[in-house]
């Protein structure tokens, strides 16, 4: 039986409906009384894009190796990378306050909490989507072309799913008893940013640090997005390796949320 009950808590495939309803929900949510909409799920990696490409091409000088290049192809680089740090980051940086947030689910016992990282994930897939329309758009205005590579984009990006997954149930547990996680998180994925690969392929660092940033689970995704768009084939190992060790992390979280789950009610 408690086999079943992780496999169901992994996996809440009887939940789809209401995991879909919640899904809407929140994105309406987010861009209610806002005068643009989800328009802003396009201003806003738009916005960031031209900021960086700005600051990092123009005024701090940095050259992608391997050549000089326009603009678009500069902010195709920098974006393909960008887009995994920023579902990365929206789904971690959420996490500690899911169910804090959800004060009248919670008091609901047959209400399944385990959904709620679900609903985030998917939230932020939505800007993945974005992302990807706005890759395929950067690579044709630059040069580059669209390759039959680009649809390996969900594959490339699955990999993170049992992480993020796995990351909220271990922080919204966490979250609904140390409420101090969520300011933690805000400084730990700022830094993130800048250990990641999103302004510099992995191959621009010295040979003997290299090794220590395949340890970030972003950092293949991230060169295996580039490598997709270029219209070459990703490194499936790599690929594969993040996936394994994020089905670990999300078995890890979801045990610990089960654990901690029936003190909710008193803490929230």
């Amino acid at each position: 039986m408690a086999q079943t009950t992780l496999l169901a808590h992994l996996f809440p495939l009887r939940h789809a409906g209401l995991l879909r309803q919640l899904w809407l929900r929140d994105l309406q949510a987010r861009y209610r009384q806002s005068w643009l909409g989800t328009f802003w799920i396009v201003l806003t990696p738009l916005a960031m894009l031209t900021v960086y490409t700005l600051v990092f091409r123009h005024v701090m000088q940095v050259r992608w190796p391997g050549g000089d290049e326009g603009d678009l192809a500069y902010a195709m680089r920098i974006h393909a990378g960008l887009a995994v740090f920023l579902f990365f980051a929206e789904c971690v940086n959420r996490a500690p306050s899911l169910v804090i947030e959800q004060t009248s689910l919670v008091k609901k016992v047959v209400f399944p909490l385990e959904i709620l990282p679900w609903v985030s994930a998917a939230t932020a897939a939505a800007g993945l989507a974005v992302a990807a329309v706005l890759l395929a758009a950067l690579a044709l205005l630059s040069g580059t072309g669209l390759h039959p590579t680009l649809l390996l984009l969900p594959l490339v990006w699955l990999p993170l799913l049992p992480w993020v997954l796995g990351l909220g149930w271990l922080l919204a547990g966490l979250g609904a008893y140390v409420r101090d996680i969520g300011q933690v998180l805000n400084l730990i994925t700022g830094t993130l940013m800048f250990v990641s690969p999103v302004f510099f392929p992995i191959e621009a660092l010295p040979p003997a640090a290299r090794p220590w940033l395949q340890h970030n689970p972003l950092a293949p995704v991230m060169s295996a997005t580039r490598e997709v768009v270029a219209g070459r084939l990703p490194d499936a190992a790599a690929l594969a390796l993040v996936a394994l060790v994020g089905l670990g992390v999300g078995v890890l979280g979801a045990l610990f949320f089960r654990r901690v789950r029936p003190g909710f009610a008193d803490v929230v």
